[in-house]
């Protein structure tokens, strides 16, 4: 196979679609030069700054082109706060053009977040994965736990009561607060009038950051850290379901300051966070299969081009400071890609892969068209922009977003999703049939180290072969079967091996195991 990432299936919405995001991945990013070093990440789309939060979502696109994965992370930990807070965002640019002019290195954190720092970890994950530095990422766990120690400990971000993270009231995950109209713009402060509440995705995030430690720790054989941490993790898990779960889908935001909001129907907003929660793995299958339910009913209901929604539905016009913010408009019930690419990945994982492949196709179709893409679009598909929007640029390659639809396409379609690092541990997940391809050859490969993973895929009437090329890797293989068929056999390089027959939902796959150095053959008899 060639040296590069590539999917080959003959159909031009599934081989471009990497050739595309790729294209875009390489205009967001941004070198600076700090403290007489360089450093090096990706792009906010709407502004010329390294945001944690941008940065380590795109990562999980970037890290196929990315040869420095570790300089923005790392700085993100070198300038850490004694008590361990995370900066949200790093620059050596203004801001606002032609108003700012100046040339200094600023550093910003929101009060109002919650979420900063287990992106950090995420960040360095990703980052770790895909160099594959163990020495690297052994240096930056005390960074690591400092940063989750804020969290669990500051009572601007720990709510006691619930023992979740909390936050002001915020839409989702975004940076400015409600105020019942006691200021004149956004409200990116915490306040004696603040409104606190407790929103899913932080927990979700958090979930997710202690199993990254979890696994880091059972890497380098510390089974008391490892064991706390997974804990961390169960606990988080359980009391956010407990808290948000309202039946359908993850409560917005759950109150604990009392607070009425005139003309917002609060108990149906369903907001951007609820797939992430689904493939962070804080919902359970039953939850995720409620929660894909509701927005594949709203795709039947609504008018807009996508129910990619940043949140439905919207608040009213301007409740957040900015008459700008009107329903359809950016993070009030603007659709992002980012929504609907964690949206595909959670479609694949629960047994709804054709809609996971109509995603895919309809952003394809999106930005074939274009030759674009941006962070959000209006419900009738026209794109932002910046006298539309609070923010300072709205740059037509937003790499957030694309990146979002990268990894459903890869680890979702594709369905090579490496569980450790540098593809020694991997689930694959072919889900061919659903997209009506029968042949197919991946590759995957990551700049930072050169580590790469690929199979050739082919499915015939009563079998499939694949052919496997990994250096050395555990494979734990998760087989979607055609309509109405099931393993009968199962072999690798001419030997029997044990399998099983599953099913989610109402789709069926094969599942077994092995370690393949270099290269094997597998046949799976229907």
């Amino acid at each position: 196979m060639e040296n590069m990432t590539f999917i080959k299936t003959g159909k031009k919405e599934f081989d471009e679609f990497y050739p595309r995001i790729k294209a875009f991945l390489q205009q967001d990013s941004l070198d600076m030069e700090i403290d007489g070093e360089k450093v090096r990440g990706y792009r906010s789309p709407d502004s010329r700054a390294i945001w944690i939060r941008d940065h380590s979502d795109i990562l999980r696109g970037a890290k196929y082109i990315e040869k420095d994965m570790k300089s923005a992370v790392e700085h993100f930990a070198a300038t850490q706060a004694a008590n361990g807070r995370i900066f949200d965002y790093f620059t050596t640019y203004p801001d606002k053009l032609p108003s700012q002019r100046e040339n200094w290195t600023k550093y910003v954190r929101v009060p109002v977040e919650a979420d900063v720092e287990y992106r950090l970890i995420k960040a360095a994950y990703i980052a770790w994965q895909a160099a594959g530095d163990d020495q690297w990422i052994k240096g930056l766990l005390p960074h690591m736990e400092k940063a989750l120690h804020y969290v669990l400990t500051d009572p601007q971000r720990w709510d006691d009561q619930h023992q979740l993270v909390k936050r002001a009231y915020t839409i989702d995950t975004w940076d400015f607060a409600y105020t019942a109209g006691q200021n004149d713009w956004l409200e990116f402060q915490i306040t004696d009038n603040t409104f606190w509440g407790i929103m899913h995705g932080d927990n979700s995030g958090y979930y997710e950051a202690f199993r990254i430690m979890e696994l880091l720790y059972d890497f380098f054989q510390n089974p008391i850290r490892a064991q706390y941490w997974r804990e961390q993790a169960e606990g988080i898990r359980s009391r956010m379901n407990r808290v948000c779960w309202n039946g359908r889908f993850y409560t917005h935001f759950v109150k604990l300051t009392p607070v009425d909001i005139p003309g917002v129907e609060e108990e149906a907003q369903l907001s951007l966070s609820n797939p992430m929660d689904i493939n962070r793995g804080t919902a359970s299958h039953e939850k995720a299969v409620c929660i894909l339910r509701e927005y594949k009913k709203r795709r039947q209901e609504t008018k807009a081009f996508a129910e990619w929604f940043s949140i439905d539905p919207p608040f009213p016009t301007g409740i957040f400071g900015d008459e700008k913010l009107k329903p359809g408009a950016y993070i009030n019930g603007g659709i992002l890609p980012l929504v609907g690419g964690e949206l595909a990945k959670a479609a694949f994982d629960h047994g709804f892969e054709t809609y996971g492949v109509d995603i895919l196709t309809q952003y394809y179709e999106k930005i074939a068209d274009s030759g674009e893409t941006f962070l959000w679009y209006f419900p009738d598909g026209s794109p932002s922009s910046v006298e539309a929007s609070t923010s300072p640029e709205a740059t037509p390659t937003d790499g957030w977003g694309s990146s979002a639809m990268l990894y459903a396409m890869i680890e979702g379609l594709a369905g090579v999703e490496d569980r450790l690092k540098l593809f020694r541990t991997v689930r694959l997940s072919p889900r061919w049939p659903a997209a009506g391809v029968n042949e197919a050859e991946v590759r995957l490969q990551y700049a930072a180290s050169g580590s790469s993973f690929g199979y050739l895929y082919r499915s015939e009437e009563k079998e499939i072969v694949l052919e496997i090329e990994a250096e050395e890797a555990a494979v734990q293989f998760h087989i979607l079967l055609p309509e109405g068929l099931s393993g009968q056999s199962v072999k690798i390089n001419n030997k029997k091996v044990d399998f099983i027959n599953t099913v989610i939902e109402q789709s069926a796959y094969v599942d077994f195991r092995t370690v393949i150095k270099k290269g094997a053959a597998i046949e799976i008899l229907l």
